[in-house]
C-alpha cells in the first residue's frame, strides 16, 4: 500500500495530462484499481503509457497530484491539532470531528498561500517519507525500465479475487465524494515552495529552511558562548572541558562568567581532572578521560603521571572524537576538525560518511548560503528546525496595532521623493472615493505624497479631464468632504448622493433644471437663468449645498480653493467689472451636474468590485474599523462578500495581520509583506494631517486613551495634526495649532522629545503653515509642561499669546 497509494496519484496525473481524461483510482495492499470514463478504450496504450511512468519524474507527478488528496488533509489536520493551532473552544472538552474538520479547512485555506508554512511542509513531509514508500516507488519503476521486472497486460470477464476486493473498497470510497470536507476540496490551491520540501526529505532542502539567525543562537548555546551556558564554578569548567573537548587557556575563559578561568583550571591541574596536551601545535587542557581518545586519534602526547585506567585504548577514538564535535557544533564540514585537530581532511572526511552510513550523523545541505555537503548531529537538527519553525511561526503571527500606524504612511508614499503629474496620478488612484476635507487636499494630503506640489498639478490633470471631484458632505460654512476620482473609474465608484438629503428650495430645483437642460454652466449663466435667488450670495451658497450633497460638481479646483478665502460682508451690489462678470472665486469654472458625469448606473457587481479593488489598493490591509471609517453605503457587509471572492479566486489574501482589528481582514500579498517588514521598530517622526487617510488612528485603530482609561478629545477634524514616533501617535495639535495633547506615547521623554523636534517642519518653507502659536499644553501653560524645553530647543519662543514658532 505505501508504494501502491503514490503510483496511483502519479497514474491519475499522467493519464490527465496526456489525454486529458479525469480518472479515479483506488489503492490498497493488493493493487492498484483505476476506472476510466465511459466512451474511453481501455487500451493498452492508454493504461501502459501511463502505468509505467519515469522514476525519476514520479516525485514532480505526486507533488501536484498530494496536495488535493483527503490523505493530505487528514495529515494536515493532525499536525495543525498536535501544533496547538486548532484551539479548543472549551477547554477539557473534545471538539467534533465536523469542528475540527472546518476550522481545518479555514487554517489550511490561509496557509496555502505561503509556501514555506511550517505545517504544510511537514505534512508533505510525513506524507512522502513515513506514509508513502518513495524509494521503493523509484526502485520498482527503475526495475521495470531496466526490465529486470516484466509487464504483462491480460483482459478477463469478470475480476480477480484481488482486483473485487480493491472494486469493493472503490465504490466505498467514490460513493459519498461529494460530501467530502472543505478542506480535501481546497487543499488542490496549495502554493508548495519545492525548495523548502526537498530539504526536509533529505535532499538540498534545509538551506532555505534553517534560519540563520537560529543557527547562529545555537552554535553560541552548544559552545557554551551564551550567558546562560556559561560554567560558573570549577566543577562546571571540568563538565565545560568532558563536554566540549579541547579547549585553550583563552577559550575557557571565554566560556566562565563565575571564578578565574586560569586558577579554576590550575585547580583541576591539581586534582588530575585537566591535563595539558600540545594539539596542532597549541597548548590545550582536556578533560583527563579524553586522554586515551587525543592519543590516539591526533597523536597528542599525555604527560608523565596519568593513571593506567586512563590510557587504556579506545575504540573507534577519532569516532567519538567527532560524534562529540557534530553534539556541539552546528553543521560543519569536514574541514573544521580536521583544521582543529592538525589531521588530514580526507581522514576526517571517510569517517564522517561512515558515521552517516550508519546513521550517528546525518550528511546534507543544511548552513543557508552553504556550498558544500555538512554533516551534524540528529538531535542538532532538530532544534535548528525547531527554531527555525518557531521563527516561521512567528512571521504569520499579527503585528502589533502600532505597526499598522508605520506601514500605512509607508502604503501610501507619505514623504515619497518622487513628484510630477505621473505621481500624482497615482496618489489619486490610491485615494479614489475616500472623503478628504478640501482645506487640507491639498495642502496636507497631497503635498505629503507628492514631492515638489504645486496646485498647477491638479489643475493640469483637472484641465486633460483626467480627474474629477464630487463633494461628499459639508463642514460648516467654507468647508467640506471631496473626494477625488480618475475619469474613467467615476461610472464605477462616484454617485450622485442619495435622495434623503438633497435640499429642495424652490432654487435649488430652478438649478438643477437649468443644469440638466443646458449641462455645464459658468456662474455669470446660471444665475441670469434662475432669477428666484434674491442675491449672488444666496445662488451661490445654494450651488454649495448641491454640491456638498453629491449633486452639482466643478471642473476646476479653484472654486474649491476658494472657498479659505476672506467673504465680503458687503450686502450692496459690487461696482460693475469684470470680476463681476466672472462671479467671485468662489463661483469659478463651469457647474454640472454629478449625474451627467457619473453616466449610466453600473451593475452592484462591477461597483461592488471596483469598491473592493480600491479599499484594498488605498489601505493595503482592509479592516472593518477602516471601511467604517469612510462612511461607505451599507458599511463592510456590503463589500465583505466581494473581498470574500477575490480571497477565493487568489487575488486577495484573508488572515489575522493586525491584532486587536478582528478576524475579517483582508489584504493584498505584497501589503502583508510589506506589513511583517516594518514589525521592528521605525525610527521615523511623521506628522500627518488628522483627516489623513494614512492616518490610522481614529479610523482602523482607535484613539489612545489617557491616564485611568480616560477618553481624551480626539478627533479627525480638518485643521488638527497627529506626530508619530515608531507608529504610535504621540501629539496631537488641535484645529489652529492652540492647544497641543500629549498622548500616553509622550511618557518616553526620548520619544517625546522627538515628536517636538519635527514641529518646525509643519511652518518650514513649502510647510502647510505660516505660524505654530501654541498656548496650551494639555490644558495647561507652556511654560509649566514637561515639553517646554523642548520646544524651545525646537525653536519656539514665548509670547504674550503663547509660544510661537514662525516662517523664516
Amino acid at each position: 500500500g505505501r508504494v501502491h497509494a503514490p503510483w496511483s496519484m502519479a497514474i491519475e496525473a499522467r493519464l490527465r495530462e496526456q489525454h486529458g481524461l479525469e480518472v479515479q483510482a483506488m489503492w490498497s495492499d493488493d493493487g492498484i484499481a483505476v476506472r476510466l470514463p465511459e466512451g474511453v478504450e481501455s487500451d493498452g496504450g492508454t493504461i501502459e503509457g501511463a502505468v509505467l511512468l519515469d522514476p525519476d519524474e514520479i516525485e514532480d507527478l505526486l507533488m501536484g497530484e498530494l496536495g488535493g488528496s483527503a490523505l493530505f488533509s487528514a495529515r494536515f489536520r493532525e499536525n495543525a491539532a498536535r501544533a496547538l493551532l486548532l484551539p479548543r473552544r472549551r477547554p477539557g472538552q473534545r471538539t467534533p470531528l465536523w469542528m475540527q474538520r472546518q476550522k481545518s479547512a479555514d487554517l489550511l485555506a490561509v496557509a496555502s498561500q505561503y509556501g514555506s508554512f511550517p505545517i504544510i511542509l511537514e505534512t508533505y513531509r510525513e506524507v512522502l517519507r513515513d506514509v508513502f514508500d518513495m524509494p521503493a516507488l523509484r526502485e520498482l519503476l527503475a526495475d521495470i525500465r531496466a526490465r529486470r521486472i516484466r509487464v504483462v497486460s491480460v483482459e478477463t470477464r469478470s475480476a480477480s479475487p484481488f482486483a473485487s476486493s480493491l472494486m469493493f473498497d472503490y465504490l466505498g470510497s467514490f460513493m459519498y465524494e461529494g460530501d467530502a470536507p472543505l478542506a480535501e476540496r481546497r487543499a488542490q490551491a496549495l502554493a508548495l515552495d519545492r525548495d523548502l520540501l526537498a530539504e526536509l526529505l533529505g535532499t538540498e532542502e534545509l538551506r532555505e529552511l534553517i534560519d540563520p539567525e537560529a543557527v547562529a543562537d545555537l552554535e553560541l548555546e552548544l559552545q557554551a558562548l551564551a550567558p546562560a551556558r556559561q560554567a560558573r564554578t570549577v566543577d562546571g569548567v571540568s563538565d565545560l572541558l568532558r563536554r566540549l573537548g579541547d579547549l585553550r587557556t583563552d577559550e575557557v575563559a571565554a566560556r566562565v562568567s563565575g571564578p578565574d578561568a586560569e586558577e579554576a583550571l590550575s585547580a583541576l591541574e591539581q586534582s588530575r581532572r585537566a591535563i595539558r596536551v600540545r594539539v596542532a601545535g597549541e597548548e590545550r587542557w582536556i578533560a583527563i578521560e579524553d586522554v586515551a581518545r587525543f592519543r590516539d586519534a591526533v597523536g597528542a602526547s599525555p604527560p608523565a603521571g596519568v593513571a593506567e585506567a586512563h590510557l587504556e585504548a579506545a575504540d573507534r577514538p577519532l569516532d567519538l572524537l567527532l560524534a562529540r564535535w557534530a553534539r556541539t557544533h552546528a553543521p560543519f564540514t569536514a574541514d573544521a576538525p580536521a583544521a582543529r585537530w592538525g589531521i588530514a581532511r580526507a581522514t576526517v572526511e571517510d569517517r564522517l560518511r561512515a558515521m552517516a552510513a550508519s546513521a550517528q550523523l546525518l550528511e546534507g545541505a543544511f548552513r543557508p548560503g552553504g556550498a558544500a555537503h555538512e554533516f551534524t548531529d540528529p538531535d542538532v537538527l532538530r532544534q535548528l528546525r525547531r527554531r527555525s519553525l518557531a521563527r516561521l511561526r512567528r512571521e504569520v503571527e499579527p503585528v502589533e496595532p502600532e505597526v499598522l500606524g508605520r506601514h500605512l504612511p509607508a502604503w501610501h508614499g507619505v514623504g515619497s521623493s518622487s513628484g510630477g503629474l505621473g505621481r500624482l496620478i497615482e496618489v489619486v488612484a490610491q485615494l479614489e472615493g475616500v472623503p478628504i476635507p478640501a482645506s487640507v487636499l491639498e495642502r496636507d494630503v497631497l503635498s505629503a505624497r507628492v514631492a515638489g506640489y504645486t496646485p498647477r498639478l491638479l489643475d493640469e490633470l483637472g484641465a486633460a479631464g483626467e480627474v474629477v471631484w464630487i463633494g461628499r458632505g459639508s463642514l460648516g460654512r467654507d468647508d467640506g468632504r471631496v473626494a477625488l476620482y480618475r475619469r474613467d473609474r467615476v461610472d464605477l465608484l462616484g454617485s450622485a448622493g442619495s435622495t434623503e438629503e438633497r435640499p429642495s428650495e424652490p432654487v435649488h430645483e430652478a438649478i438643477r433644471a437649468h443644469l440638466q437642460r443646458r449641462g455645464a454652466t459658468f456662474y455669470p449663466q446660471l444665475r441670469a437663468a434662475v432669477p428666484d435667488a434674491r442675491n449672488g450670495n444666496e445662488l451661490l451658497d445654494a450651488i454649495w449645498e448641491l454640491v456638498w450633497s453629491g449633486e452639482v460638481t466643478n471642473d476646476t479646483f479653484a472654486a474649491l480653493r476658494a472657498l479659505s478665502l476672506p467673504r465680503s460682508r458687503s450686502k450692496t451690489a459690487p461696482r460693475p467689472g469684470r470680476l463681476t462678470a466672472l462671479g467671485p472665486p468662489r463661483a469659478a469654472g463651469r457647474w454640472s451636474l454629478v449625474a451627467d458625469l457619473v453616466g449610466e448606473e453600473r451593475s452592484p457587481t462591477e461597483r461592488g468590485h471596483a469598491l473592493a479593488t480600491s479599499l484594498l489598493e488605498r489601505h493595503g490591509v482592509v479592516t472593518r474599523e477602516g471601511v467604517a471609517s469612510e462612511g461607505l453605503a451599507g458599511g463592510y457587509a456590503s463589500v465583505y462578500p466581494v473581498l470574500r471572492a477575490m480571497e477565493e479566486s487568489g487575488r486577495a489574501r484573508r488572515g489575522y495581520f493586525v491584532a486587536g482589528l478582528g478576524a475579517a481582514q483582508f489584504a493584498l500579498p505584497g501589503a502583508v509583506d510589506r506589513l511583517r517588514a516594518v514589525r521592528e521598530d521605525d525610527p521615523a517622526v511623521l506628522i500627518l494631517a488628522a483627516t489623513d487617510p494614512a492616518q490610522p488612528y481614529g479610523a482602523a485603530l482607535p484613539w489612545p486613551r489617557g491616564a485611568d482609561d480616560e477618553r481624551l478629545p480626539l478627533q479627525r477634524a480638518a485643521g488638527a495634526y497627529v506626530v508619530l514616533v515608531d507608529g504610535l501617535a504621540t501629539l496631537y495639535i488641535e484645529r489652529g495649532g492652540k492647544s497641543l495633547l500629549t498622548l500616553p506615547a509622550a511618557r518616553d521623554a526620548d520619544r517625546a522629545a522627538r515628536a517636538v523636534a519635527e514641529l518646525p517642519t509643519l511652518v518650514a518653507p513649502g510647510g502647510p503653515l505660516r505660524e505654530l502659536r501654541i498656548e496650551r499644553v494639555d490644558r495647561g501653560p507652556v511654560s509649566e509642561s514637561p515639553l517646554a524645553e523642548p520646544l524651545g530647543e525646537a525653536g519656539f519662543r514665548p509670547s504674550y499669546r503663547g509660544w510661537i514658532l514662525r516662517r523664516g
